[in-house]
């Protein structure tokens, strides 16, 4: 690449903010003294030498000249299109500026270097694929402005130098990148530079392009939907004027709203918050999701009962009338609501209905085995107070926001079950009953065990506050009834919070009197049949609850009635049976099967599980009451069978433990016990607890376990009519267990008539039904010893002396 250098003196023309390169033609207005000073001065040197005059054209950035100019012809000097004077220059060469020198005129002269580089033909490849694609680049530019006529012309630049200098027609280039343009000499790197500027440029417009059209979509798409909307609106007002119905616009509807607000009799924080959210209504668009939302919250907060309350019931006797008339039993209940009713009336005749902005609820939890009445006594209870009543099924609920609301941003968000619950109610002391409570769960969506702790704190449930609501909700006048089947199972920070009262089942006698008077009318009515026609004498009712039925509760004894009446229903439209017809005792076997459960009293006594030794009768709690627990021991052959103790039944670790004190205390206390203890040592002891498939534990089967491995050695029977409870200490002593009613209730439904239980659980008999007692013979004890005397029949009285051998 070769270049040349020729000393050159010319007139300076500035050009503030204008930038000429080699190639352009430019007008230059001649009313500017400096343009026309340049001009005079070319024009005056020009009649010495031939050839037209000369300027140099020089950028001047912010009163700085640049250190390169052009050299520039003056073609032609006239008018410009607007009638000023002006000049015609075509920028010929680049030029280096150096020293200031003296000239004819009032321009300012300079000396400078004309700096002219060529580029070798034919050009090589990689440069003539820079020239093709700067060539391609100006195209696609130009066609996008419709400049077709300059596409031809740039085309047949073949100049590398005149191509790039070409770039300075670009409108898109700012004055500093035509500067650079100007200063860089090497013709090959200018045309790098200027298709890199064309190249940003494009891109720039692409995105440009792209953004607006997008902008562009999205404009047309939402003046398409408004004006689908104004016409959905004007095809609804002629169908509302054309059934004579008065539309609303959405200022109507939000002018509607705020009346409401203001009409409505709403606590002052509600309605400062309801009225802020008619503001945000006044400024939302139609089209605005956040409109819905606003109006779904202030429907909900419209729709709450906020100063709604139903009057109690202060008919203390005639609230307890109607316990009694619903539910049979279930005295602790029905004094825990008479005493809240008594306490409720005296607060209200004081005028304390109202201490430190908190109301008297209460929150009770009814924990007892599934049948027993649980559920429907929370509507007995309302309808004793004369609250409304609105039930809340926990059971399977594992959604934090189930009970604390969803946040209004979520769709389909909705409050939680409490509020939904008041709202149903309609008024602000409900008694709500939260059925179930034991059976919450949590997962990744949080427990909702930790969401009740406010809900059934009656230090803070009156500034409740729903997340959907987001406004404090008073709950310290609702009475929170909650029912579980295991207390265990409700979490230890939510059980302090409730009131526990236990409900244990009933005895037979209570069974039958429910069954005759609320089972029974209730079945006749839904198998279609007249009290008249259909009767249950007392002696089938207690044998169906007695040996048909073996539970806590009453469930398996109403379908045992609605089995039996539609048998007789049956039968009758059949002509197989006239009615009226009475059902007695001995009628139940041909109606409905034999009986489920013989107690072991009444059976044969070869069929009987204690007829050989090793065999013991226990009581034990499960969660559906109280029910006895067999105990087997055996032991092997000590030729065959290893020497150790194994344990069967699905036991967990405290009943394990058990059996191994249970069998040390023999072996340490055998021979005061008059027991062969020598057999333990040699010979593997296996005890087992039917029923294998039901998980077992806990430590009150010691006494158990201790009688069954006693008689198992000593040959001697268990009595059939002993069921025992109670855990055993490695000296013998007799420790105290939990669950004595349930455990007592259960050994009267199995026909047991002695029952053996710990001295220190003694008090614990107030709170058995007198029936169950009267009929049971209890003896307390602190000494395994004594539990041997009562339950082990006399030497003389066993079947067998031989010691039962597992193989």
């Amino acid at each position: 690449m070769a270049s040349t250098s020729t000393p050159l003196t010319l007139p300076v023309l500035p050009l503030d903010g204008e930038v000429v390169l080699p190639g352009m033609v430019v007008p230059l207005d001649l009313s500017d003294s400096e343009v026309r000073a340049a001009v005079e001065a070319a024009q005056a040197a020009a009649r010495t030498t031939p050839g037209k005059p000369r300027v140099l054209l020089v950028p001047r950035i912010d009163g700085t000249y640049a250190n390169t100019g052009v050299l520039g012809t003056v073609e032609q000097v006239g008018r410009l299109a607007d009638g000023d004077p002006g000049a015609l220059i075509r920028g010929r060469s680049r030029v280096r500026i150096g020293a200031g020198t003296t000239g004819p005129g009032a321009a300012l002269w300079v000396e400078g270097t004309r700096t002219d580089e060529t580029v070798p033909e034919p050009l090589p490849g990689h440069l003539a694929e820079l020239v093709k694609e700067y060539k391609a680049l100006a195209t696609a530019w130009l066609r996008k402005r419709g400049a077709w006529q300059v596409v031809d012309r740039v085309q047949a630049i073949d100049d590398v130098s005149a191509l790039a200098d070409n770039s300075g027609y670009s409108p898109f280039l700012t004055t500093d990148q035509k500067v650079e343009l100007l200063e860089t000499t090497d013709p090959v790197a200018r045309l790098k530079l200027a298709t890199q500027q064309l190249r940003d440029h494009l891109a720039e417009q692409d995105v440009a392009e792209t953004i607006a059209k997008d902008v562009q979509e999205g404009v047309d798409k939402q003046q398409r939907e408004f004006l689908l909307r104004r016409q959905l609106e004007a095809v609804r007002k002629e169908l509302r004027e054309l059934n004579g119905e008065a539309g609303k616009d959405s200022a109507e509807e939000s002018d509607d709203y705020r009346a409401r607000v203001e009409a409505a009799d709403l606590p002052e924080k509600v309605r400062e918050a309801a009225l802020k959210e008619v503001d945000k209504l006044e400024r939302s668009s139609d089209q605005s999701p956040e409109g819905s939302w606003i109006r779904t919250w202030l429907d909900t907060v419209l729709e709450m009962p906020w100063n709604e309350r139903t009057e109690d019931a202060y008919d203390i006797r005639g609230a307890q009338a109607v316990l009694d008339a619903e539910h049979s039993g279930l005295e602790d209940v029905k004094e825990r609501i008479t005493e809240y009713l008594a306490v409720r009336k005296r607060r209200d005749d004081r005028g304390l209905g109202v201490v430190g902005g908190r109301r008297g609820g209460a929150v009770l939890a009814l924990v007892g085995p599934p049948g027993v009445g649980k559920t429907s006594l929370g509507e007995s209870v309302a309808h004793a107070m004369g609250r409304k009543f609105v039930r809340v099924a926990l059971g399977g609920v594992r959604d934090e926001a189930e009970i604390r609301g969803h946040r209004r941003t979520y769709v389909g968000a909705l409050p939680g079950r409490v509020v939904r619950a008041i709202k149903e109610a309609g008024s602000m002391n409900p008694v709500v009953l939260l059925d179930e409570i034991d059976k919450v769960g949590s997962d990744f969506r949080g427990d909702p065990a930790a969401a009740l702790l406010e809900v059934l704190d009656p230090a803070q449930n009156h500034t409740f506050r729903d997340h959907y609501l987001e406004v404090e909700l008073d709950l310290s006048d609702v009475v929170f009834l909650a029912t579980a089947n295991v207390l265990e199972a409700i979490p230890e920070a939510l059980a302090d919070r409730m009131e526990i009262v236990r409900l244990d089942g009933y005895t037979e006698d209570e069974k039958v009197v429910i069954a005759r008077d609320h089972l029974l009318p209730r079945q006749l009515e839904r198998a279609g049949l007249d009290k008249d026609e259909v009767t249950i004498d007392e002696g089938a009712l207690r044998k169906l609850a007695g040996e048909y039925t073996r539970e806590a509760g009453v469930r398996t004894l109403e379908r045992s009635v609605a089995r039996l009446l539609r048998k007789v229903a049956a039968q009758h439209e059949l002509g197989e049976r006239k009615l009226p017809f009475t059902v007695r005792d001995e009628d139940l076997r041909d109606l409905i099967g034999r009986p489920h459960h013989v107690p072991e009293s009444a059976q044969d006594p070869a069929e009987r599980r204690t007829s050989v030794p090793g065999v013991a009768t226990g009581l034990a709690v499960t969660g559906a009451g109280g029910d006895v627990l067999f105990v087997e021991a055996s032991l092997a052959d000590p030729e065959t069978g290893a020497a150790g103790l194994t344990l069967t039944g699905q036991l967990g670790d405290v009943m394990k433990e058990s059996a191994q004190i249970a069998l040390s205390f023999l072996r340490s206390h055998g021979a005061e016990l008059e027991l062969p203890v020598a057999d333990l040592k040699d010979r593997g002891v296996h005890i087992h607890f039917p029923a294998g498939a039901v998980p077992k534990d806990g430590p009150s089967a010691g006494i158990t376990m201790t009688t069954a491995l006693a008689s198992l050695l000593s040959g001697r029977l268990v009595r059939t009519d002993v069921a025992m409870t109670g855990e055993v200490s490695l000296t013998g002593r007799v420790l105290p267990i939990g669950g004595v009613k349930q455990k007592l209730l259960a050994a009267h439904r199995a026909g047991v008539t002695t029952v053996i239980i710990p001295k220190r659980n003694e008090p614990d008999l107030d709170d058995v039904p007198a029936e169950v007692l009267d009929k049971l013979d209890v003896h307390a004890v602190t000494d395994v010893r004594q539990v041997l005397e009562l339950a082990l029949a006399p030497a003389t009285a066993g079947v067998t002396p031989e010691v039962p051998v597992a193989a």
